[in-house]
């Protein structure tokens, strides 16, 4: 836990904001997609999973699917760049506990929006093994999310991340006011 206070105690410059999340962002929206373009058909057919491809009956929704999903993600870095005065890798984090939306609905809508993202990309190139690939990544994500990010979070905003973290679902949203 450590070095995660010592990358919070760090002043960070808008140039190195940009570039780690220009490399960042190669990696999730061009990297990861090609590898799984690249590997679910053979992954499929390994598995012995059916294509899932019925033109445009699933890729106009799979389509309208992965563009919510990302659009959520990309909705959630700019809330955590301009509100939170950071960006969402633990190397340069949040300065400031972020709690206006899209983390009102719940605390982790960026691995929401990846993990629709993903399921949505998989729908469209028609593989039952691309959908479970995201969801294995978003699971072990969530893992992380919930055994390390979790706890640093309460050490660096103590009770405000508490109160925070009672009235906000970890990951399935509620839209609705909690009584």
């Amino acid at each position: 836990m450590k070095i995660y206070q010592e990358w919070a105690k760090k002043k960070q410059s808008s140039r190195g904001q940009i570039i780690t999340l220009v490399i960042a962002g190669l990696f999730f929206l061009l990297i990861f997609p090609f590898l799984i373009i690249r590997w679910s058909n053979g992954l499929d057919q390994w598995l012995g999973f059916p294509g899932i491809d019925m033109g445009l009956v699933t890729i106009i929704p799979g389509i309208f699917i992965a563009v919510g999903g990302f659009l959520l993600g990309f909705w959630s870095v700019y809330a955590e760049i301009t509100i939170g005065s950071g960006t969402p890798l633990p190397m340069m984090p949040t300065q400031k506990l972020v709690i206006k939306p899209p983390f009102t609905y719940c605390r982790n809508p960026m691995t929401l929006g990846t993990l629709i993202g993903y399921a949505g990309f998989g729908i469209v190139i028609g593989s039952i093994s691309a959908i479970l690939i995201a969801v294995i990544f978003v699971s072990l994500l969530l893992i992380y999310l919930k055994l390390v990010e979790e706890k640093e979070l309460e050490e660096r905003f103590g009770e405000e991340y508490l109160e925070y973290k009672k009235r906000t679902p970890f990951f399935i949203p509620r839209f609705w006011k909690k009584d």
